[in-house]
């Protein structure tokens, strides 16, 4: 018996342009404990599922894995780019058999928010119910389990027999098993982590209050910034109401916006739940797509004169878009009367709310070589040794100490002549630690040691 090396870290080789991204496993990017301004305070995480490092790593190769839909030319990402703020740029989405029925939502800073349920009609109870769905659709990735898909079943066996995913699934979760919790739970740690908090609003919010105005902003952007929070009855437009800063987040038990036509044709009075209001456009004042489920309003202004004048009181109108009409007869829909300035000042706020480094950040982007390989470091990157006498025989022990993934399996290897290894099973820790202790007499002499991660071959 003997083992064969499996996904240790590669060299680079050449120039820049041959350089590979490197997944270190052994030393993940910061998921869990990304800074997060004070005034920050709504969170949906479950208690059951809370970001680690290492789960949304997970997440992230999961995220932009094409293996995941059924002719492996679909990922999560195809929909959701970080260039734009992960949504999309077409009104509908191409998925493995056709485009989507609504137009992506922005995932951008999904966390932080009062709301648990996801898509726009909220028909997902949470993050993690939300996360397979899409691939378990027979449109969108595939493994629908009807109409000739493959089932989930079948994907969890595709994702079993790579290697990678089998240490990622053991070092978060435990143990190698693949299933559809899992990468749902996965998933949503990944998409929770997607957050912007750089934005001109956040420089002035971390020195005023909302009410206050920001010192760094425009008189057109604080201008703007009052019409978003006062409620119409005191000149404003009541912004506030539905979108409550400074998460910017969708009031849970909000109804329909009055926009309910459908891509497929026809009307959808369903569509409840909004993304956050931040990078809903880019650094440049360029929108990501659309707006709405059915991307029909393609500026700001187009979104702001649309709650300017409410076209209809329709099926499903959420309350705070409806005004009285005259006495004995029913509400009539809303009608701000925003002059042309204070739209033009609305508009130069929303820009304020977007971000830069949700667009560069390397945690976020995909973690894939462009042609679709996966370069992943498993083995510890450097070990450190510490001495100490054993009592009662004086014997000068060495322990040889180093990093992997936490309670995955590597073998401690010695030889003599660094073609011959003798190798010992040793499992790491919780931390990803891993320590052997062996004489100190051998370390001093011609003899090699290593940790070594492997997979038994014939």
């Amino acid at each position: 018996m003997k083992t064969k090396p499996a996904l240790l870290l590669l060299l680079m080789v050449g120039g820049a342009e041959a350089q590979e991204k490197i997944l270190d496993l052994t030393a993940p990017e910061n998921y869990a404990n990304q800074p997060k301004p004070g005034y920050i305070v709504k969170d949906n995480t479950p208690v059951d599922n809370a970001i680690t490092d290492l789960g949304a790593t997970l997440g992230r190769v999961l995220f932009y894995d094409k293996r995941l839909s059924r002719n492996n030319t679909v990922s999560c990402s195809s929909c959701h780019h970080q260039e734009r703020a992960f949504g999309d740029l077409p009104t509908a989405s191409i998925g493995v058999a056709g485009t989507t029925g609504r137009h992506s939502m922005r995932l951008v800073n999904a966390r932080f928010s009062n709301e648990r349920k996801f898509f726009w009609d909220e028909r997902a109870a949470s993050a993690e119910d939300q996360a397979t769905r899409p691939i378990q659709d027979h449109v969108e990735m595939g493994f629908s389990g009807t109409l000739g898909d493959p089932g989930f079943s079948d994907l969890v066996v595709k994702l079993s027999a790579i290697e990678e995913y089998r240490v990622l699934f053991q070092g978060v979760f435990g143990d190698a098993t693949v299933s559809e919790e899992r990468v749902g739970r996965a998933l949503a740690q990944f998409v929770r982590s997607l957050q912007s908090f750089d934005s001109k609003y956040d420089a002035g919010r971390a020195v005023r209050n909302d009410g206050q105005p920001f010192p760094n902003f425009t008189a057109s952007e604080n201008n703007g910034k009052q019409i978003f929070l006062a409620p119409p009855n005191q000149g404003g437009a009541g912004c506030a109401g539905c979108h409550q800063p400074p998460e910017f987040d969708i009031d849970p038990n909000t109804g329909n916006n009055g926009v309910v036509g459908s891509l497929g044709g026809g009307n959808d009075f369903t569509n409840t739940r909004s993304p956050s209001l931040r990078d809903m456009v880019d650094r440049d004042g360029n929108p990501h797509g659309g707006f709405m489920h059915n991307a029909s309003l393609t500026t700001l202004l187009a979104v702001v004169n649309h709650y300017d004048a409410i076209p209809a009181v329709v099926t499903g109108l959420d309350n705070r878009l409806r005004q009285p009409g005259p006495p004995g007869t029913p509400p009539q829909p809303q009608r701000l009367n925003l002059t042309a300035q204070q739209k033009t000042d609305l508009v130069a706020f929303l820009k304020t709310l977007t971000g830069n480094a949700i667009y560069t950040d390397g945690k976020f982007t995909t973690p894939f070589n462009t042609d679709g390989s996966l370069a992943t470091v498993v083995l510890p990157r450097e070990s450190a040794a510490m001495t100490f006498p054993v009592n009662g025989n004086n014997v000068q022990m060495v322990t040889l100490a180093a990093k992997g993934v936490p309670n995955v399996g590597y073998l401690f290897q010695t030889s003599e002549d660094m073609a011959k290894w003798i190798s010992t099973p040793v499992t790491a820790g919780a931390d990803g630690a891993l320590a052997m202790t062996v004489p100190m007499e051998s370390v001093s002499g011609k003899k090699f040691y290593r940790y070594a991660y492997g997979v038994a071959a014939d």
